[in-house]
Formats: C-alpha cells, structure tokens, sequence
C-alpha cells in the first residue's frame, strides 16, 4: 500500500512538472515570433537574363485556397498521411509508438510517424542538413504552427507547398502538370494518384513508374474505405479508370533544369553566406548564370543520344570560360527518374582527356609540336622492382617515332607515359593545380593517363583556363543573392588570376583542333574522327576513354563543354558505345553555338606557323604525306636558322627534332 502511494505520488508529481513545461512551451510558441507561412522559405532563382526559372515552397504561383481543391483530395492526402490530423497537436504520439514497435520487429524502417504538420515545418523551413538539431526545430517549428495557425491554414499550406514530383511544388501545378486542370476539378481517380506522389515521388509519379503508382493509389483508396468516405464498390470502380497523363510544365519543360537548381542550392549551402532565420523570415532571391539556350541545347543532344539506352548515365557541363560562369549543367538524363547530381557529386576517372595538360606542361619546358618518340609496346622500368607496361587503344603502335601533333591527334599512350617521364612525374601535377584542380592527385606514370577521379565541374572550369588564354577563372552557378528585401548579401567578384603563357595554350589549342581531322588519317585515325561530320565551327577538344569511362571535353574562346557518359554501376563499357560521350558534345556545342558567329584565338605575335611534315616534324616537302601547319613559338619551328654577322665570323644555328 505503501508503494502505490509513493508511486502515485510519483506519477502526480510527473505530471504536474509535464504540465507546467506543456504550458510554458505553449505560451512560447503562441505569444513568440510569429510564422509567416505565406513567406517563409520563399526561394526565387533567375536565369542570366533575370527571368524566374524556379519558385520554390512558398514562391509557387499556384497558391490554391483549400476551399478550391478537390475534396477527393484533401481527403486522400489526410487519410492517407495523417488521417488523426485534426485530433493531434502536430504529434500523433500513439502513431509515433507504433511506428516504433513496427521498426523493431521488423529491423527495418519501414514504417514513418510524421504528420502533416511535422511535413509543413519540414518544407517551409528547415533546408539542407540532416541532423539531431533539424529534428528538433522541425518538431518545434511543428508545435508552432499548431499554435498559431488553425488546421485548415495549415493543410492549405502543406497542399501548395509539398513535392509531387518531377521538379513539381503544390497541388495546383501538379494538377495542371499531370492531368492539365485545376485542383478543383480532380477526380476521384486522379486525386487518389496524386495524393500517392508525396510518400516518394521518385516512385510513385505515374510518369517514372505507373505499376507502382497504381499500386500506391490502390493503398489510399484502401484507406478511404476503412475510414468509410468511400465505399468498396466505389474504390473497385476507382481502380479500373484509365488515367491519361498529361506530363507539362506551363514553360521550361526540361527534365534536366532540376539538376541546375540542386546544384544552386549546394554551392549556395558551400557559401555558407545564408542563415536558415534568413531564408525563413524574408525569402531568397538567387540571379544564376543559367542560359536557358544552353540548357536546352545539352538536354536536347543528351535525349537525342542516349535514348533506349535506359541504364546508361550522363554528367555534363557548359562553362564561360571568360568568368568561370555555368551556364548549364546535368547531373544526369532526367532528374524525375534519377535526383543523383552526377556533376557535383561524382568522380570518375577522366581517362586520356588528363593529356592536355600534360602537353601544355611540355611545351612550356623545351618541347614543339614536332618532337617526336619513339613509339612502340614499351616496358617501363619505374625503379629496380617496378615495371609498367601501358598499350596504346587496340594495341595499335605506328612502331616508330611520332609527332606531338600526331601523338595528341591520335591519343598515342607510349608517347604520353614518355613525355610524362622525360618531364618528372611532379611536373603534370604542378600545372593541374594551376590549372585549378584542387583534388588531389598522385604522382604516378599513368596520371597521364587519367587514372586520377576528378569531377565534371571541376575538370570543365581547369580546361576554361586553356580556351581563356591562361587566365584561371572560378566556375560557379551564382552571380548575386539578395534577401526578400532587395538587399545584396552577396555577389560574385570575378578574379582572373594570368597563370599560364598565352602564346602555348595558343598552340596547344591548334595541336587540339587536330583530334577531329581526317586528313590526318593514317595508320589510325584522330580520336574525334568520327564526329567531323558534325562540326561546322573550329575547337580545341579531346576525348578520353577508361574501360568504365567516357569523357569529351572541348571548347573555343566563348564556351567550355564537358561530357562524361557511363554506368553507375561501374559496369565495363562496350566499344559500340564509345560514341556517346563524343555526340553528345558535338550536338551541345553546336546546337549552342549554331547562329552565333565563329571565334578563334588571335596569333601572338611570337609564334609562328609552319607547314611541317606531321609524321617527321620536319619542314613538309612535295613527298610529305601528311603535312598541316604547325605553331610553334619563334625560334624553335622545324628548318629555323639564326644568323649573327659580325665583321669578324658567322654563326649559324640549325633547329633539329628531340
């Protein structure tokens, strides 16, 4: 008897202290700083011209008062996310234990206790990270909005601001999207597909994946039944309608712009500029580089490429190479299908595209366009225990020395793993650096050969130092961000930093528009062979090729593009699909570049060009089989001869090939 008294008084005691916190929190979340739901987490970006292109949660056009959406739908998001939610205080904790005891016997997470409340809170104002301190501001934030805010404001909220999908905020826009109506107008059938989307949108869009959006839609009519707003006949009669999809956005209808704007919101996090009181209280307004046309364009030749190829992936990227300015970008063939940001959150090894910066190293260190090597199956000796013994791409060797030109033209490995030697393993690695790679790479006798991971992004902006001149720039996404205000808190300052010599990135871009020249054509073929039917303006690009890889990146003064094309999975690629990557590039930047005027660099002064024999590195004669003018910087050109007269003696110097 004892006992239970001490427990009861124990129990009272608990209760009271519950009771007094309870009411404390209320009054604090009632009488503080009021939530403004039609404001907050208010997120506009704009394109290079200033138009809005994205208008995320709360910046939606499409703001529906509840009064005006489908019943049918209201009633088949609340039973099926939330069917206590007019019972609850933002918490349904007989929800949340059960979800707790079926997660246990399971050993799975299988089972979700987040109301729509919890949800609400969740997207107005809690953005990129994910841990213990967001859960609690979500809970919070949810108990807030309880208190200040009545139940219909609070699922009016949550219906024009939840994710339905292929890069679709709100009711009102999925409506349209999906079946070209308004929200008022659903039907029982079209609401109850709908209302499936949010539990994962990835999976349950009718447009990525109709088998399992039937069936999400099967499980909340089931819900409606045994919550008696339907009846069994009516859900069968549900279930049978035939639902046409309708699958357009009002404009920029491309399903590559989603990867855009997650990778604005990524460097916009990386700037670590904004706080989340600011994004909540007053908005964002985000002016990006965005070139619509651009987009357009590399989405267009990505679709045109690899379509049928449904497991094969893309990451690709449009650089600015004058002020570092992305102007377009994938992170993959269709967001809807894949949210997997390959540009910004992959490395894959870039294969034989590393060589241009091997080759700009050796022309700034004493050698031309003509010296040649020997090139031919080669071992290696690294040191007394240590071989290598790379191979040219289907082991095909001229067996004699090459040219520069040549080696680049044609890709030859032996020449490469030769230079890279004859220049010190660490020389390569110095010009990646000022070139702006800034992952770290080892100092190996393959580097040459791209065997070092690197990002699309990050190996685009170090070949924009190239088609700049030598002038690095800083790639980014974001120009200016100002709060709801109109005040700037931040802009970008473009900085060129003149890092490599103009006169041989000059030459190295001349020995790069090589790749794709089939009068070059001998005991192989230039890489880029096979696309010269596509090109109708002059680049500098360069293709490369792992057994789980493929990369083109190429460019001319205005424009950067690079493409990688491959497996998740690391799957082994087929010699039939080399191809893509390379058409892919070509399309982009011709589509881009189609009605804009041709651009080459100006010849500096001190270089000169040669006809030279490609095969010898010599002066061409009337024999020379293959023979292109070659640049080379004055004094070190095939055939030079210096003269110095003085009264006394002649002193002649004649040029020979390395």
């Amino acid at each position: 008897m004892k006992k239970i008294k001490i427990i009861s008084k124990v129990l009272i005691a608990l209760m009271l202290v519950f009771c007094v916190c309870y009411s404390i929190l209320f009054v604090c979340a009632k009488y503080g700083s009021e939530i403004d739901i039609e404001n907050s987490n208010s997120i506009y970006m704009y394109d290079k011209d200033k138009k809005s292109f994205y208008e995320g949660n709360n910046g939606t056009k499409k703001w529906i008062k509840l009064k005006d959406i489908s019943k049918d739908l209201v009633n088949a998001t609340i039973y099926s996310e939330d069917k206590n939610f007019y019972n609850h205080t933002g918490f349904d904790v007989p929800r949340i234990i059960k979800s707790i005891f079926v997660n246990i016997k399971s050993k799975d997470l299988k089972e979700g206790a987040s109301t729509i409340t919890q949800q609400y809170a969740r997207n107005l104002f809690l953005t990129f990270d994910k841990t213990w301190e967001r859960k609690i501001k979500e809970a919070w934030y949810a108990f807030k909005l309880e208190t200040q805010y009545s139940k219909e404001e609070i699922l009016e909220g949550y219906l024009n601001t939840i994710n339905y999908g292929n890069g679709i905020l709100g009711i009102e826009n999925a409506s349209h999207y999906y079946f070209n109506k308004s929200a008022k107008d659903l039907t029982l059938a079209e609401s109850s597909m709908l209302a499936g989307i949010p539990k994962s949108p990835d999976n349950y869009s009718p447009l990525n994946d109709e088998v399992a959006a039937k069936k999400r839609q099967r499980e909340i009519l089931k819900a409606l039944v045994n919550n008696k707003i339907i009846s069994r006949k009516t859900m069968d009669e549900t279930i049978d309608v035939k639902l046409t999809y309708y699958g357009k956005k009002e404009n920029l209808n491309l399903s590559t712009l989603m990867y855009y704007q997650d990778a604005v919101i990524r460097e916009l996090q990386d700037l670590n500029i904004v706080s989340e009181n600011t994004i909540r209280q007053e908005g964002l307004k985000i002016y990006t580089n965005l070139d619509i046309e651009a987009q357009t364009s590399l989405e267009n030749a990505i679709k045109n490429n690899l379509e049928g190829k449904e497991e094969m992936q893309t990451s690709a990227v449009m650089i600015n190479p004058n002020n570092g300015a992305i102007i377009a970008l994938a992170g993959g063939k269709d967001y809807s299908k894949s949210q997997y940001n390959r540009a910004v959150q992959s490395k894959r090894q870039v294969g034989s595209t590393m060589k241009p910066i091997l080759y700009y190293a050796a022309l700034e260190n004493g050698l031309t366009a003509s010296t040649t090597f020997l090139s031919k199956p080669t071992t290696f000796s690294l040191d007394s225990k240590t071989t290598y013994s790379p191979s040219n791409f289907g082991n095909i060797y001229p067996n004699d020395k090459i040219t520069m030109a040549l080696a680049i033209a044609y890709s030859d490995n032996i020449y490469a793993i030769k230079t890279h030697l004859f220049l010190g393993e660490d020389t390569m690695i110095k010009y990646a650096k000022k070139m702006g790679i800034k992952s770290k790479l080892e100092a190996n006798a393959s580097l040459p050969l791209g065997t070092n991971e690197l990002s699309v992004i990050e190996f685009t902006n170090a070949y924009a130092t190239l088609a700049n001149s030598g002038s690095s720039v800083k790639e980014h996404l974001i120009e200016k961000v100002e709060d709801g205000n109109g005040d700037v808190i931040y802009e970008f300052k473009n900085k060129k930093e003149k890092v490599l010599n103009k006169s041989y990135t000059y030459i190295l871009s001349e020995l790069l528009s090589n790749t794709y020249d089939t009068s070059l054509i001998s005991y192989t073929s230039p890489t880029c062979a096979s696309i010269a039917p596509k090109i109708t303006k002059k680049y500098a690009v360069k293709s490369g090729t792992t057994d789980y890889d493929l990369w083109t990146v190429g460019y001319n003064p205005d424009i950067v593009v690079g493409v990688w094309t491959g497996y998740d999975d690391n799957r082994k690629l087929s010699n039939k699909e080399y191809k893509y990557s390379k058409n892919i590039w070509a399309d982009t930047i011709e589509g881009y570049l189609r009605d804009k005027e041709s651009k080459w660099y100006e010849k500096p002064d001190n270089v000169v060009g040669v006809l030279t024999d490609v095969s010898t590195g010599k002066e061409a004669t009337n024999d020379s089989k293959l023979k292109k003018i070659l640049y080379f910087v004055k004094g070190t050109e095939p055939g030079y001869v210096s003269k110095t007269n003085t009264k006394k003696k002649t002193t002649t110097k004649k040029t020979t090939n390395n």
